[in-house]
C-alpha cells in the first residue's frame, strides 16, 4: 500500500492523501475497475444465477454499463472539481465528520463481512474444484496472497490488471466455447457453436428472458422493471458512483482520461454475460437432460447452481485448464486486493488518522493501512467457510450490499445536488438506511404474512425514496444557515457535465447495443 499527495499541491492536510502511487492510463482504469469487479463472485456466482435463473441476471452487468456513463457524466466530475479522495471525505466535506465515521463504518463491515468473505469463499470453492488442493488450504492461500498483492500498492494492481483482464477473457470465452460445443454434442449435433445456442432457445426458453413476471419462480430476485427503472438503478449507482473503487482508479487521472477509463470498462461490461451467464445456462440444459448430476451436487446431494462454473473449467484440456485455474486466480486476488485497498483508506485516512492520531505522518498512516489489511483478511477467511450453506452467493452479496446501498446514494445525490441538504439530514439518512431496511426484510415474517414480503430490489427502491423524503423534510423543517452552507459547501457548476464527442460516440453505441439486447430478449 502507498499513501500518495497529490502532485498538485504540496499540502499536507489528510485531504490530499490518495492511496496509490500516481496516475493511470485510460485502458489501465477501465481494466482495474473490470478486473476487481469481475472475479470469482462473477464467473462462479453469476454462473450460478444463470444456471438457477438465466439470462436474467446479466441486468447486474448490462445496466452497470449504463450506469457507469452516468457516473462518468455526472458524478466524477464533482469528486474531481472538490479534490474528493475517499468516499468518507465527501461525507465529512458535505455533511459532518459523524456522518462521515458512521458510513466508514458500514463501508467497513460491508467489505469485511460481505465482499471480502463472499469473494474467498467462491474463489476457494473454484480452485478447490479444480486443483488437488483442500477449501480450507485455498482459504488461507487466497488471503495471504491478496495481502501481499494489496501491499504492492494501487499502480501495481492497476497495470497487471490490463493483463489479467485480457486473459479473463480470452479464457472466459474459451470456457463458452467448451459449454455451448458440451451442449451442441450432448443433442447429436457435433461440435457447433450455433447449434448449441439454438438447443438452448429450444431447451430452455424460460431462461433467456431479461424481465420476469410474477409467475416466475425467481421473481423475488429479479421482479419484473425493477431491473430496469427501480432497485437495480440504486444499486448500481451506488456501487460505482458512491463506491472505493472509481475513487481509488479513476481520481489518479485527469477527468478527460478518466472518463475514458470509464467508458472502456463499459463496454467491457457488455461482455461479461458472454463469459459467465452463457456456461451457466447451457449446464442448466445439460443437467435437465442427465449430465453431470453428482458434479452439480454437493456432499449431502444438494443441488448446488454454483458448481456451474468449476465443473466446466473440469474439463478443459489440461494446458487450458492451467491458464484458466491461472486467469480466475488472478481475477480473485485482483479483486479481494482491490477491497483490501479500499478498507486500508478509509480505515487509516477516515478513522485511525481522524480519531486515534491526528499527526501521523505518512510513513506511520502505511504501516497503519498494512496492519488493517492483515487484520480484515484474517476476519474474512475464518467467517468465509460459513457461507457453505448458501445456494447462489452471488445472490447474498447484492441483497445484503442492498441494506445500505439505497442510503448511501441518497445521501450522495442530495449531498452532491441539492444545495439546502443539511448535515443533520445526512446525520439521519446514514442512521435511518439499515433499520428501516432491516424492517422491510423481517416485518413479513414478525407479522407471519400480514405485511407484503417485497423482492429485496423492491425493497432497495421503497427505502432509497423514503431517506430521500426524511432528508428533504429535516432540510426544509430546519434549514442550514448560510455560514454552515458555505461551510459545507460543494463546488458544481453545468460546465463540469460536458463531454467530448468521443464520450458521446461511445454512450450512444452502449446505449444501443443495450436496446437491442434487451428488445431481443426481453
Amino acid at each position: 500500500m502507498y499513501i500518495y499527495r497529490s502532485k498538485k499541491t504540496a499540502a499536507t492536510s489528510s485531504n490530499e492523501y490518495f492511496l496509490a502511487e500516481g496516475s493511470l492510463t485510460w485502458w489501465a482504469i477501465g481494466a482495474s475497475l473490470i478486473a476487481s469487479n469481475i472475479s470469482a463472485e462473477h464467473f462462479i456466482g453469476m454462473s450460478g444465477s444463470g444456471f438457477a435463473i438465466g439470462l436474467a441476471i446479466a441486468s447486474y452487468e448490462w445496466m452497470s454499463a449504463a450506469t457507469l456513463i452516468i457516473v462518468a457524466m455526472f458524478i466524477l466530475p464533482i469528486y474531481l472539481k472538490n479534490k474528493i479522495f475517499t468516499m468518507p471525505q465527501f461525507l465529512a466535506k458535505r455533511y459532518s465528520g459523524t456522518v462521515s465515521t458512521i458510513m466508514a463504518i458500514i463501508w467497513l463491515l460491508i467489505y469485511v463481512f460481505v465482499n471480502l468473505t463472499s469473494i474467498i469463499y467462491l474463489g476457494a470453492l473454484a480452485i478447490s474444484s479444480i486443483a488437488p488442493v483442500s477449501f480450507q488450504f485455498c482459504v488461507i492461500g487466497l488471503s495471504l496472497f491478496s495481502v501481499i498483492v494489496t501491499l504492492g500498492g494501487m499502480k501495481v494492481i492497476g497495470y497487471t490488471d490490463m493483463f489479467q483482464v485480457i486473459v479473463l477473457i480470452l479464457g472466459g470465452l474459451v470456457t463458452t466455447y467448451l459449454a455451448l460445443t458440451l451442449l451442441s454434442d450432448q443433442f447429436g449435433f457435433g461440435k457447433d457453436i450455433l447449434k448449441g445456442l439454438a438447443v438452448i432457445a429450444d431447451q430452455a426458453p424460460d431462461h433467456l428472458h431479461m424481465i420476469l413476471d410474477e409467475s416466475n419462480p425467481h421473481y423475488n430476485e429479479l421482479p419484473g422493471m425493477s431491473v430496469l427503472v427501480g432497485g437495480m438503478l440504486i444499486n448500481n449507482l451506488a456501487y460505482w458512483g458512491c463506491n472505493q473503487y472509481i475513487v481509488q482508479r479513476a481520481l489518479g487521472a485527469d477527468l478527460k482520461t478518466a472518463r475514458k477509463g470509464i467508458l472502456f470498462a463499459a463496454f467491457l461490461k457488455l461482455l461479461v454475460p458472454i463469459i459467465a451467464v452463457l456456461p451457466g445456462i447451457a449446464m442448466f440444459v445439460m443437467h435437465q437432460n442427465g449430465a453431470f448430476q453428482q458434479e452439480m451436487v454437493d456432499a449431502a446431494g444438494v443441488l448446488k447452481p454454483d458448481h456451474a462454473y468449476p465443473t466446466l473449467m473440469n474439463l478443459l484440456p489440461a494446458g487450458l485448464k492451467g491458464v484458466a485455474l491461472a486467469a480466475l486466480t488472478a481475477a480473485i486476488v485482483a479483486s479481494l486486493a482491490g477491497k483490501a485497498n479500499s478498507i486500508s483508506t478509509i480505515f487509516s485516512l477516515d478513522i485511525y488518522k481522524k480519531y486515534f492520531n491526528s499527526q501521523a505522518s505518512e510513513k506511520k498512516l502505511v504501516r497503519t493501512g498494512r496492519w488493517c489489511v492483515v487484520v480484515c483478511m484474517i476476519i474474512a477467511a475464518f467467517v468465509a467457510p460459513a457461507l457453505k450453506t448458501l445456494d447462489q452467493a452471488y445472490q447474498f452479496i447484492q441483497e445484503y450490499v442492498g441494506f445500505f446501498s439505497p442510503g448511501v446514494l441518497a445521501i450522495f445525490l442530495l449531498g452532491m445536488f441539492w444545495k439546502k441538504t443539511t448535515p443533520s439530514a445526512g446525520l439521519a439518512g446514514a442512521l435511518l438506511t439499515v433499520p428501516i431496511a432491516a424492517v422491510l426484510k423481517f416485518l413479513p415474517m414478525w407479522t407471519e404474512g400480514t405485511f407484503p414480503d417485497y423482492p429485496f430490489l423492491d425493497r432497495m427502491t421503497i427505502v432509497f425514496f423514503m431517506i430521500v423524503f426524511i432528508m428533504v423534510g429535516i432540510s426544509l423543517a430546519k434549514p442550514a444557515s448560510e455560514e454552515e452552507s458555505e461551510i459545507h459547501k460543494i463546488d458544481v457548476d453545468k460546465s463540469m457535465f460536458k463531454v467530448s464527442s468521443e464520450f458521446i460516440v461511445g454512450s450512444f453505441i452502449i446505449s444501443g447495443i443495450l436496446v437491442a439486447l434487451y428488445t431481443v430478449f426481453w
